[in-house]
């Protein structure tokens, strides 16, 4: 079962092709045990190229969280706005990569340097989470745009 993680964290999406091509991603929900949904922008690479082999791998770290989601992705909404769309992920597997002799005390701590930018997050996440909702998930968590914006 896909785990819950924290609001804001920055995840790694990783497509498959003649050579494996990761990116990070900021704006990355759990949808329910077996799904999770990120958003691209409609002009990444990475966004062809699931197109082209659905298969993905998406890594998760933050506290007392190490996993990667193994599974086939799909463009589920063209429409998230701003050229942005949402992807789901039918996830087939978990590497969970925790282990008794290291604790993970933080993810990638990050954040906006441009307010119109933190906007823009701050509307896909609501998408994504409106998403998510639509697919029977409990409504995810959103990153906590007053005291820190978080980047894509």
């Amino acid at each position: 079962m896909l785990p819950d993680w924290p609001a804001g964290t920055v995840t790694i999406l990783a497509t498959a092709g003649e050579v494996p091509h990761a990116i990070p991603v900021s704006a990355a929900v759990r949808a329910g045990p077996q799904q999770a949904l990120v958003a691209l922008a409609d002009a990444r690479r990475s966004l062809a190229r699931l197109r082209a082999d659905p298969r993905v791998a998406l890594t998760i770290v933050a506290r007392d969280l190490a996993m990667t989601a193994h599974g086939r992705a799909r463009v589920i909404d063209e429409s998230l706005g701003d050229g942005v769309v949402a992807v789901e992920i039918e996830v087939d597997d978990i590497q969970d990569h925790d282990r008794p002799t290291f604790a993970i005390e933080s993810g990638v701590a990050w954040r906006w340097t441009d307010a119109e930018a933190a906007e823009r997050d701050a509307e896909v996440h609501a998408a994504l989470a409106r998403l998510a909702v639509s697919r029977g998930a409990v409504a995810p968590t959103l990153p906590d745009r007053g005291r820190r914006a978080h980047r894509a």
